[in-house]
């Protein structure tokens, strides 16, 4: 059950800081860009690391709010949902 727990949270992260550098790429060559709900998303779902390391090393998305914001929420509410597994 940790293994495949673990194997979910590392291909979310994955995907989440793969799809920070597709939109980036996407918006430096003026194609159509990812929604900003999709990149949530996949940070609400298990890949926030990967996001803030996508975000940090593609410098994007970093001055943009309400994203900024919500990304932080999401962090946030993922550290604390953490530290109270780890005490159950």
């Amino acid at each position: 059950m940790q293994a495949l727990l673990l194997t979910a949270w590392l291909l979310a992260n994955l995907i989440a800081f793969s799809l920070f550098g597709m939109d980036k790429r996407r918006a430096r060559r003026g194609l159509r860009r990812l929604p900003e709900r999709t990149l949530l998303l996949w940070a609400m779902a298990g890949g926030s690391a990967g996001a803030l390391a996508g975000r940090r090393l593609f410098r994007h998305k970093t001055r943009k709010q309400p994203f900024s914001t919500l990304l932080w929420l999401i962090v946030a509410a993922q550290a604390i949902a953490a530290a109270a597994w780890a005490l159950l």
